[in-house]
């Protein structure tokens, strides 16, 4: 915003004053605002010449004064160059305040974010889970890049996020990053945060994300099929690790567990519920919400399988469940020998509970939201797949309706 400014030095005088030197100011006018700060120094009033705020002669102390009030009068004006380019509000105040150095601290992104980051890190294991935090670390590291990408710089004041940004950020994300859609558009969300903290600590005034709408593309999930799952169910493995890894994936298909959420199961959250059968009551630990899950016969004979195990027993555990990450890498092993095209990862399981085992065999979506944990339907939604299979039992019994009216 264009302002206008002028520096004025004088000598002002107290009420009190009869002789001798008196204090030279420094007045700041911007659109008509006065404010004014000290300079430090004095001068005589009779080798003072009041036009030129500056003061008369050529003695070494005479040029030497001058010369400094030369010095304070570039600074000032430094100064307001930086604010106008900075999109700071310049006042007569503002600029006083940040010639004499009394200023308000300049809140940055990566400041803020890495506060945030580090504020999320040390709540690991009660608020949050480690993959939600590596997200914000990896929104961080994005985001850094891109402001070396764009702006060359290693840091920007808060004020600066704008519309512009955040669009010159998507752009960066798809461009250089080769972010798919839905990553892309994570990480942006996952700034958004940071702008939220922000904007109610009173550090932004406007919201750059007001007109800013991105949209996420619905993504095909892979289900498993009831051949699929019998295929599983039904091969025989000689090594004992595949064997575990498909009797756990077939618990977690057949009860719509999350991997984290079976690998923590106790056997005292396995109790009889209203209908005197087995039930599953548990907490999911990504929502910290109840889930309620009638034990399926399938799901039974897995926990019945290692009733006598040593590490369950030990531990009060279910199952004994191994890391995810060698838990997938058995499922592409058991895909293979099973001869299924699909890449099998865990959380497929969950899918396919949604899916296969639920809603296609008439479950409602309510109820399997209620097993599965969901706060909402609109989540249970997402895993919701209807199947050919479904849709051609649904329109054979439409059809036995319409030719007993016809």
């Amino acid at each position: 915003m264009r302002t206008n400014i002028n520096l004025l030095f004088y000598l002002k005088k107290r009420s009190t004053y009869k002789n001798g030197p008196v204090a030279i100011y420094l007045r700041f006018t911007v659109d008509g605002q006065r404010a004014e700060a000290s300079t430090g120094k004095t001068c005589d009033p009779s080798r003072w010449n009041t036009q030129a705020g500056r003061a008369i002669g050529t003695k070494e102390d005479v040029r030497t004064l001058n010369s400094y009030l030369d010095t304070l009068q570039a600074k000032a004006q430094e100064f307001h160059r930086w604010m106008t380019a900075n999109d700071e509000m310049v006042t007569a105040e503002s600029l006083k305040n940040r010639f004499i150095g009394k200023t308000e601290k300049v809140r940055t992104l990566v400041t803020v974010f890495e506060d945030h980051n580090q504020k999320m890190r040390s709540l690991v294991g009660q608020e949050f889970e480690k993959s939600t935090l590596q997200r914000y670390e990896t929104a961080l590291m994005h985001t850094k890049d891109f402001m070396q990408w764009q702006h060359n710089v290693s840091d920007i004041p808060i004020t600066k996020i704008n519309f512009e940004f955040l669009n010159d950020f998507e752009y960066y994300l798809r461009s250089v990053r080769k972010c798919a859609n839905n990553s892309a558009i994570k990480y942006i969300k996952n700034l958004g945060k940071i702008v939220r903290i922000c904007l109610g600590n009173g550090w932004l005034t406007i919201d750059p994300y007001l007109n800013y709408k991105p949209k996420t593309k619905k993504v095909h999930r892979v289900v498993l099929t009831k051949e699929d799952l019998t295929a599983i169910a039904e091969k025989e493995f000689s090594v004992d690790r595949l064997r575990l890894v498909r009797d756990i994936f077939l618990f977690s298909c057949y009860t719509g567990l999350a991997y984290v959420d079976v690998k923590k199961l106790k056997r005292s959250e396995m109790a009889k519920g209203v209908d005197g059968d087995l039930w599953i009551h548990t907490n999911r630990q990504k929502t910290d919400t109840l889930s309620r899950i009638p034990i399926l016969p399938a799901a039974l004979k897995v926990i019945e399988r290692y009733e006598d195990n040593p590490q369950c027993i030990v531990d009060d555990l279910l199952l004994p469940v191994m890391s995810n990450q060698k838990m997938n890498a058995y499922l592409k092993e058991i895909a293979d020998l099973c001869g299924i095209s699909k890449l099998l990862t865990f959380h497929i399981a969950r899918h396919t509970f949604a899916t296969t085992v639920t809603l296609n065999n008439g479950v409602p979506i309510e109820s399997v939201a209620k097993m599965m944990g969901h706060t909402s339907i609109k989540t249970t939604q997402i895993y919701a797949k209807v199947m050919d299979h479904k849709i051609s039992s649904d329109m054979a019994a439409l059809k036995v309706k319409l030719s007993a009216i016809n």
